[in-house]
């Protein structure tokens, strides 16, 4: 049995277990030579929007993208490595290092204070999953986080355009995104 749907302005089509989607865009992960899109963050509190597009104008930036706050491993190892290696990365011509997650601006901000982040990473909350699925880095973790979250990946941005993409194999792992790995190829 053939059944159709209309969803997000494509068609899709399905067949039992298989989804065929006539969308081009569907699946495609952001990639060298894209634009970052023009999607507002909240930082330190829902008031206070930025826009990533307007923020990332004009400047040579490195985004990284984590599954959650608080976490074991973005704990551990991935916000601090990037707060650890700013002064080395900065070295590198990078103006700005970004972090985003899908949670709120309240638990990013006290993120980022518990890891002496200020002035150093821009703590960017992705409430919606707008920028996440947007970027197209978007994973079911309901089951452990309680929602669809972001995969762990690293962006270099220049002048709003993608000029390197690091995502992590299994879209959670900690090795090419980390702030070491990607300083070796900035």
């Amino acid at each position: 049995m053939l059944l159709s749907q209309a969803k997000t302005g494509s068609r899709i089509l399905s067949a039992g277990f298989r989804a065929l989607s006539t969308t081009s865009s569907r699946n495609m992960p952001i990639k060298a030579g894209d634009k970052i899109p023009s999607v507002e963050l909240m930082e330190d509190n829902p008031g206070n929007k930025v826009n990533m597009a307007d923020l990332l104008a004009g400047k040579k930036a490195v985004i990284f993208a984590v599954p959650g706050a608080f976490t074991p491993g973005c704990s551990k190892t991935h916000l601090p490595g990037y707060v650890e290696d700013f002064d080395k990365i900065k070295a590198k011509g990078v103006d700005l290092v970004v972090c985003v997650s899908v949670n709120d601006p309240f638990v990013m901000s006290a993120w980022g204070q518990a890891h002496g982040a200020a002035g150093k990473v821009r703590m960017l909350a992705d409430t919606l999953g707008e920028f996440t699925k947007a970027v197209d880095m978007e994973f079911d973790a309901k089951a452990v986080l309680g929602t669809v979250r972001s995969k762990r990946y690293a962006l270099v941005v220049e002048n709003g355009t993608v000029s390197q993409v690091q995502l992590e194999p299994d879209g959670t792992g900690l090795t090419c995104s980390l702030s070491n790995s990607l300083l070796s190829s900035l």
